[in-house]
């Protein structure tokens, strides 16, 4: 939870929570999601792997990519910008198996360094969750109390910063 803390994803974008059930991240370059952690843009082009823990395989999930940081980190006016959606994600599976309600966006900071967020929640049931209708001005908070989530069970989150040509070398 400290990451998360000091990386301001727990007060700017959900609450305090006790995290619950293992989530892992990896993008096909085969870069693990740690907090905080910088990947370069031509390594989260493509969707990436998102691994679901727990023991129970009746549980329904909910994973959101949000960035808190849209447009720039110095004026987030359109935070939050979300980047994808998964819900109805069986327990013990991976994000593959559930229906993406809304695609994959391929981050794409152009000022500052930027914060890009997974938030994993724990759905009452299946088919509970209504997909959302923007991506800009995305409130993780306000969807997950639209749909009686709750707080979330995992999270984890990246940094990344626009890839000039000097950092592509």
């Amino acid at each position: 939870m400290e990451p998360l803390t000091i990386g301001r994803v727990v007060g700017e974008v959900v609450d305090i929570f006790t995290p619950s059930v293992g989530m892992n991240v990896i993008y096909s370059s085969n870069k693990q999601v740690s907090n905080g952690h910088e990947l370069m843009p031509c390594a989260i082009v493509s969707k990436p792997r998102v691994e679901i823990g727990g023991n129970d395989m009746r549980a329904a999930y909910t994973l959101i990519m949000t960035d808190p940081d849209a447009p720039s980190p110095s004026d987030p006016y359109l935070r939050e910008h979300l980047h994808w959606m998964v819900t109805n994600i069986p327990g013990t599976t991976d994000a593959s198996f559930g229906n993406e309600t809304v695609a994959y966006e391929t981050p794409k900071p152009v000022v500052g360094i930027h914060r890009y967020v997974f938030i994993l929640f724990k759905q009452r049931g299946r088919q509970t969750v209504r997909p959302t209708a923007t991506r800009d001005h995305f409130n993780t908070r306000r969807f997950s109390e639209e749909n009686g989530l709750g707080l979330p069970v995992a999270a984890v989150f990246f940094n990344a910063q626009r890839e000039t040509a000097a950092r592509r070398r």
